[in-house]
């Protein structure tokens, strides 16, 4: 495998979620999608590991997110089991017996005690599982499960929806003088406007950690990634984020005074932003990465609810399809986001190109504009000259293809 230097980590190419010591996964197709594609899968721990997890903020939270905090209270998970093609949401009582059952027999194959499996659901809203296929593909898990890259690629594929491309990264550093390794996988491309919500996330590591230290360091990493993407403005009713660190790598317990703390925490936080953009960038029907920068306002927490705003808007999202070098509706939408601007101050970029300076249009070439916006990352800085708070979120183009897929959605 070969290996890109980040600062203090360096990013493991053909890595997965089974690089860290003590991971294994695997999965397989039951029959939940239509198509012959896997929609059930697994991550196993061979020891018992600290666990952390954020979760959706949608008021009608899927059954399965009810049995994960409720085997989470511990701290420790040795094991999670996802499905695909049904998100077992709005679903009632007989829903949550479906998915405490999916955990209980995922416990009887593996032989791990009920209270250290989590369990992820997403797919259709409203729809029971069919438990008797949902069964039957838990007991072929266990001959499916194994720390090769084929098994980490099944596991990446049962957790897709529509999304078109598997999302994986994988990174190494040293602490006290011990290789750490930390992974991840995600799934996620509609309903993607999170706080924390809109898709699953899986990030692996062997570090020892203290759970408390983990919990922090995951939704402090959340706020600043996952958080910070949108493809169409709705908040899913599944989904979470849920890290496991095995201990395995034999360093001293992480906590924020050890020395390698920043190290590790910079390792982290770049598994959640590349799994993050993976998300934003294959939006459902998206042809583009749309990156909004925001510099200069009056705090961190302005700044990231003024990226998310622009990043954000159906007509920005719009003129970024369109290639159009409309800064008139970035502006817009950042005077729209109810945080203190000073309108006579603002410069707005398109990557190089600037557009408008101390909020005055200024000349730009529309060739090179157009040239720019038809490529597959685009950046746009906003500079407020007011403060010191600065944010940057990720989202991606409007197209005709997001109307197509999300309009037959279940047929």
């Amino acid at each position: 495998m070969g290996q890109v230097t980040y600062q203090a980590f360096q990013v493991v190419s053909g890595g997965s979620i089974v690089s860290p010591q003590g991971f294994k996964a695997g999965g397989l197709h039951c029959g939940l999608k239509k198509a012959e594609r896997n929609d059930l899968g697994v991550i196993t721990c061979e020891v018992l590991a600290n666990a952390a997890a954020v979760y959706t903020t949608n008021v009608f939270q899927a059954a399965p997110l009810k049995v994960t905090r409720e085997s989470l209270q511990s701290g420790k998970l040795q094991a999670i089991v996802v499905n695909s093609g049904n998100a077992n949401a709005v679903t009632g009582q007989q829903g949550e017996q479906d998915a405490y059952a999916m955990r209980s027999a995922t416990a009887k194959e593996l032989g791990i005690a009920e209270e250290n499996i989590a369990v992820a659901s997403t797919g259709v809203i409203g729809e029971l599982l069919n438990m008797e296929r949902v069964h039957a593909g838990i007991k072929g898990l266990p001959a499916k499960i194994g720390s090769g890259t084929e098994e980490a690629n099944e596991f990446s594929q049962a957790i897709l929806t529509t999304d078109l491309v598997k999302k994986e990264v994988c990174v190494r550093t040293l602490v006290d003088g011990k290789e750490v390794t930390i992974a991840g996988a995600a799934k996620g491309s509609g309903m993607i406007h999170p706080n924390m919500a809109t898709m699953l996330a899986f990030v692996t590591c062997d570090a020892e950690i203290d759970q408390a230290a983990l919990q922090s360091l995951l939704g402090k990493s959340t706020d600043a990634t996952f958080n910070m993407i949108t493809v169409d403005g709705d908040t899913s009713t599944n989904d979470m984020l849920i890290a496991m660190a095995s201990g395995l790598a034999g360093n001293e317990s992480l906590h924020p005074e050890h020395k390698d703390w920043q190290a590790f925490a910079e390792a982290f936080s770049y598994v959640c932003e590349v799994l993050a953009k993976a998300i934003a960038r294959d939006g459902e029907g998206a042809t583009k990465l749309v990156e909004v920068n925001i510099d200069g306002a009056v705090s961190e927490d302005s700044a990231r609810a003024i990226a998310k705003t622009v990043i954000g808007s159906s007509l920005v999202k719009s003129a970024m399809f369109g290639a159009d070098a409309n800064w008139g509706r970035i502006i817009a939408a950042v005077g729209r986001a109810g945080e203190p601007v000073q309108p006579d101050e603002v410069d707005v970029k398109l990557g190089s190109i600037l557009v408008l300076s101390g909020s005055r249009p200024v000349y730009f070439d529309e060739e090179e504009a157009l040239r720019y916006l038809q490529g597959d990352s685009v950046q746009i800085y906003v500079d407020l000259h007011g403060g010191s708070g600065k944010a940057t979120a990720w989202g991606c183009d409007l197209t005709y293809d997001y109307v197509r897929i999300n309009a037959a959605y279940r047929t």
